[in-house]
């Protein structure tokens, strides 16, 4: 599956609009790793648990926005977009979305 951020592929033509895909997830802080980086919020630095945490839900939403791509037989997305919102206290959603194609190398 390709991927782009771009309305295009490059080296590659869109032959085939399909539909808008896009996945999701909603994640909660652990207690631990909040205790954690409140702690290294006085001291500054890198939070690497809500880093870690940001790249694994960012890692589920695009696998799951590529599962409903290639259901409609799509070998790329374009556009995609990332937005996060908080949904409850401490718990926020990643959501990521794009336009399925078809493409064909030039």
């Amino acid at each position: 599956m390709l991927l782009s951020n771009l309305e295009t592929v490059p080296g590659h033509e869109i032959v085939r609009q399909l539909d808008v895909v896009y996945g999701s997830t909603v994640r909660s802080k652990h207690a631990g790793r909040d205790f954690l980086a409140g702690l290294k919020n006085i001291v500054g630095g890198e939070l690497m648990a809500y880093t870690e945490l940001l790249e694994e839900s960012r890692q589920e939403a695009m696998d799951r926005m590529v599962a409903k791509a290639q259901t409609l037989g799509a070998n790329a997305i374009v556009g995609i977009r990332f937005s996060t919102s908080n949904i409850a206290p401490g718990a926020s959603e990643l959501f990521v979305y794009g336009t399925a194609v078809m493409v064909t190398a030039r």
